[in-house]
């Protein structure tokens, strides 16, 4: 279990949102969600105004945190929990960032007409994209290719040239990976 696991497992319990839950705490909800999905770490007095808002004790999360887990999973059921903000789209991280240091990996979530930002300063950073769910298209430099459920790409960062947008009319659930 991560942390960001627990804080979502802890607002989904008490049936709050991202808002309400960002609002109490003094962050905003993109911040929040970041948290829930592992991009972002809070800082010890912003995981104390997370806890606050929940009605969780921060201790209470400190235990449940250090039986560290060497296997991330994320289940299929929980892709319909997910709460997308108002960028349109969301990345469920397998692991949380100090796990982090060859791969990333996520499921992607994007809105129908929305796009995923490219990664920054990348350098020979490859890729892998399937998706599991809808369409996707892949803008590489040059080349677009359309992508539909099952389908997957590897292929080399390009992050001047490249976006990940979601053309069809459902949300769009996709597998990624890439070297960091």
């Amino acid at each position: 279990m991560n942390l960001g696991s627990l804080v979502r497992r802890h607002r989904k319990a008490k049936r709050l949102t991202l808002k309400a839950v960002a609002e109490k705490a003094g962050i905003s909800e993109g911040f929040l969600s970041q948290v829930e999905n592992n991009v972002k770490a809070p800082s010890v007095e912003t995981l104390i105004n997370i806890c606050a808002a929940l009605g969780v004790e921060v201790g209470l999360l400190m235990n449940q945190l250090q039986n560290k887990e060497q296997l991330f999973l994320i289940r299929q059921s929980e892709w319909e929990d997910v709460d997308l903000p108002h960028t349109g789209f969301a990345t469920r991280r397998f692991c949380p960032p100090p796990y982090r240091s060859i791969i990333d990996s996520a499921i992607l979530f994007i809105e129908p007409g929305k796009s995923i930002p490219v990664r920054k300063n990348l350098k020979n950073g490859q890729e892998i994209l399937c998706v599991l769910r809808g369409s996707l298209e892949l803008v590489q430099g040059e080349q677009a290719v359309q992508m539909g459920p099952g389908d997957a790409v590897h292929f080399f960062s390009d992050p001047q040239r490249q976006s990940i947008t979601n053309l069809g009319d459902e949300l769009a659930v996709a597998l990624w990976a890439g070297t960091l």
